[in-house]
């Protein structure tokens, strides 16, 4: 009996949620076009990450000169992703102060370093969060930052994105679920001022943005699962070749 009380309470508890979410609009992850061998890809993330991230979030446990990984030069990062004070051996450290941070925002902006591992959840990777994050703000007048997202509703973090997306209004429908009327989104926005880039080229710049925060989280990665390969095709190879010996070695014992 205690069990299919437990059951109940389990199911109709997933139902409010549900309904909260469907109330606040909430939306599914779209999947991150994650690639982080593709070097190209990867140094547009960070040239969009220091420029547009940066300011505000670290990434305390990533070096400047790591950054040689994907395919850059010392002098390209000197060039194009340092600061005038930093060196290319330091970390990447944010210039904003803790302490207005968290006056204007409410909080400290998190480390970026392992957003992208991190933020994973039911509905599909860190990135895929992040992605899709990143594609669903609106203005809100109503907020302090005049910002709102499906995703995080009543996030405290403004649109650090809006000049190359522009500003968009979602669209959204009265539907009836268990028995409650809410606002659900349809998948369709309203463009209201339009950004330096198309919607096109917006989504592919928020994929190179993702791409880089997953390369960051394990820079390794791309190394570790070619010598993973390796090592599978070494132990294939030296079992075939124990079995062969197993056989010839047996081949005349009766």
């Amino acid at each position: 009996m205690n069990l299919c009380k437990k059951l109940f309470f389990g199911l109709a508890l997933a139902l409010q949620i549900a309904a909260v979410q469907a109330a606040v609009g909430g939306v599914a992850w779209d999947k991150a076009p994650v690639q982080t061998n593709d070097q190209s890809s990867l140094q547009h993330g960070a040239k969009i990450f220091v420029n547009y991230c940066l300011n505000c979030h670290s990434a305390a446990f990533m070096r400047f000169n790591r950054l040689k990984d994907i395919g850059l030069t010392e002098q390209q990062i000197k060039d194009n992703l340092l600061f005038t004070t930093d060196k290319v051996g330091d970390t990447m450290k944010s210039a904003i102060d803790p302490q207005q941070a968290k006056a204007w925002f409410g909080a400290n902006p998190p480390d970026l370093t392992l957003i992208a591992r991190s933020r994973a959840g039911a509905g599909g990777s860190g990135a895929d969060y992040i992605y899709t994050l990143l594609r669903t703000y609106y203005r809100d007048p109503g907020k302090p930052t005049g910002w709102n997202n499906l995703v995080f509703p009543n996030i405290g973090m403004p649109h650090p994105l809006w000049q190359l997306q522009g500003e968009r209004k979602p669209i959204f429908e009265a539907r009836e679920q268990h028995g409650h009327e809410v606002q659900a989104f349809t998948g369709r926005w309203d463009q209201v001022t339009p950004g330096t880039l198309t919607p096109q080229q917006y989504d592919a710049t928020v994929g190179d943005l993702v791409n880089f925060l997953q390369w960051m989280g394990e820079p390794a990665q791309n190394k570790r699962v070619a010598i993973g390969v390796w090592v599978m095709l070494f132990l294939l190879f030296f079992t075939f070749l124990a079995w062969r010996l197993n056989a010839a070695y047996w081949k005349d014992v009766k």
